[in-house]
């Protein structure tokens, strides 16, 4: 287990590397930092001290070297749009897109999940034919829409459920939460509908398909002939052996949850970092959108190992084939 972890850490790397090279190519090419940080009005003297400052004056190489030693450390610089350090503007906005994240996966796979495995089991009833069909319209309709939608109907019709914004939150530590309040309960719920309802229908119609497939193998029809009860069949073999896709599609799934929940976050001003990248893109705040970049990239090659790990535990074949490989 342990080598297997080595081995992806090292695959990881080479794609680690090849962002930080898009990452600083943004740096060094796109826009004049120099200007946006110093203004209108200065001079040639202090345009070349601040040029000497950022390390600008240094061949393209030393300066990469240097950018990839800073960003294994955690330093992307200072905000152009903001003169703020790039690390605490992202640790600032993380608990905001992690909360509306988490959540929205959470929706996806609770509700997701047993809705698949009604409409394998029960797929000529009425109510498995609703469920495609609501997949269908979530699947079609684009995210924006949908938010757009549920603005309209729940916040300017019914004036049930705010519009825009996290409502409040509350300190634990340096994390904020809107968990523990009312208002932040409430301003969580149509962003997370929102960005969680492609990846229920997605979840939804991936279990059906796989419960479908699953329930017509040899080994389910041998449980049946034992006499293992709808229960045990369903649930102890058919579901189970489901998991692997479902495992594999929900792990890519979060990250993309995390990396394109700009759309969400720009419909609803939700305060994250998917809205300060986009505010950064306006404004040419290179070092943002570098950040932005490289910590996507670090998120899916983590949900990448995790997934792989997950497997293991899920699928016995799979540790045996590593074990004999291994020995």
């Amino acid at each position: 287990m342990f080598a297997f972890i080595v081995s992806r850490i090292l695959q990881a790397l080479p794609v680690m590397l090849a962002v930080a090279l898009i990452s600083f190519a943004m740096f060094a090419y796109v826009g004049d930092p120099v200007a946006i940080m110093l203004g209108q009005d200065f001079t040639e003297a202090q345009r070349q001290a601040l040029i000497r400052d950022l390390g600008l004056d240094q061949p393209f190489f030393v300066q990469f070297g240097k950018f990839v030693l800073n960003a294994a450390q955690g330093e992307f610089g200072l905000s152009y749009r903001l003169s703020r350090p790039v690390l605490d503007l992202i640790i600032e906005r993380a608990p905001a897109t992690l909360e509306l994240a988490l959540t929205a996966a959470a929706l996806a796979l609770l509700i997701g999940v047993p809705m698949g495995v009604y409409t394998g089991l029960y797929r000529n009833s009425w109510l498995s034919r609703v469920f495609l069909t609501f997949s269908l319209v979530g699947v079609s309709l684009p995210t924006f829409l949908i938010g757009i939608l549920l603005i309209l109907t729940f916040s300017v019709w019914l004036g049930w459920l705010p519009s825009f914004g996290r409502g409040e939150t509350v300190k634990i530590g340096g994390w904020s939460t809107g968990y523990l309040t009312w208002g932040g309960i409430k301003a969580l719920i149509l962003p997370s509908i929102t960005l969680g309802l492609f990846q229920l229908t997605l979840i939804m119609r991936l279990v059906r398909a796989e419960m479908l497939e699953v329930l017509r193998t040899d080994y389910i029809k041998f449980a049946r002939a034992r006499g293992l009860t709808n229960r045990a069949v369903h649930f102890g073999h058919a579901l189970k052996n489901t998991l692997v896709p479902v495992i594999t599609i929900t792990g890519l799934q979060l990250g993309a949850i995390i990396a394109f929940a700009i759309v969400t976050e720009t419909v609803f001003q939700w305060p994250g970092m998917g809205l300060l990248f986009i505010q950064s893109v306006g404004a040419a705040d290179i070092p943002v959108m570098a950040a932005y970049l490289m910590l996507i990239a670090a998120l899916f090659v983590t949900i990448n190992l995790i997934v792989d790990l997950l497997y293991y535990a899920v699928d016995p074949r799979l540790r045996i084939g590593g074990g004999k490989g291994g020995h």
